[in-house]
C-alpha cells in the first residue's frame, strides 16, 4: 500500500490556546483540525474556485496527551478514502519536542454544491491530488 499524501503545518502554542485546566482546550484543537484541511485543500485546489464546498458529516476525535504554552505542534493531515460525496481525512497533532502523538482525528466531509447544498460527488480531480497511488 502506498503511503498517503501528507500535509503539514507547525505552530507554537499561546497562551489564548490555555483554558483552565492550564493546557490546551479541546475545542482548540478541533479548531486546528478543521484549519488544516482548508488549508489542505487551498493548496491542492492552487486557490481555485470550485463548484462545491466541503462540509463536516462527523468528527471523531480521541485525545492521547496534553500540550501546554510554548510546546511547537506538527499538525499533519492525509485524505484517507475519497468514495462519491464523502472523504475521509485524518488529522495528527504531535508534540516536536519528542514526537509525541497529542491528538488524532477522523473527519467524515460531505461534498456539496456551494448555493444550494445539494450533494455532489467530489471532483474526480480530486483522487489523483490526495490519495496514495
Amino acid at each position: 500500500m502506498a503511503a498517503p499524501k501528507i500535509f503539514q503545518e507547525t505552530l507554537k502554542v499561546t497562551a489564548a490556546h490555555i483554558d483552565g485546566l492550564h493546557h490546551v482546550n479541546n475545542v482548540q484543537y478541533l479548531y486546528w483540525v478543521q484549519e488544516i484541511a482548508k488549508a489542505h485543500w487551498r493548496e491542492i485546489t492552487n486557490n481555485t474556485v470550485m463548484e462545491g464546498v466541503w462540509v463536516v458529516r462527523q468528527h471523531n476525535i480521541v485525545y492521547k496527551k496534553p500540550a501546554y504554552e510554548g510546546d511547537i505542534l506538527k499538525i499533519s493531515t492525509f485524505v484517507r478514502s475519497l468514495r462519491g460525496p464523502l472523504s475521509e481525512r485524518i488529522v495528527h497533532i504531535h508534540n516536536t519536542e519528542n514526537n509525541t502523538l497529542l491528538v488524532q482525528c477522523t473527519t467524515q466531509w460531505c461534498y456539496m454544491e456551494a448555493a444550494t447544498r445539494k450533494v455532489l460527488p467530489a471532483p474526480a480531480l480530486l483522487k489523483e491530488l490526495v490519495l496514495p497511488e
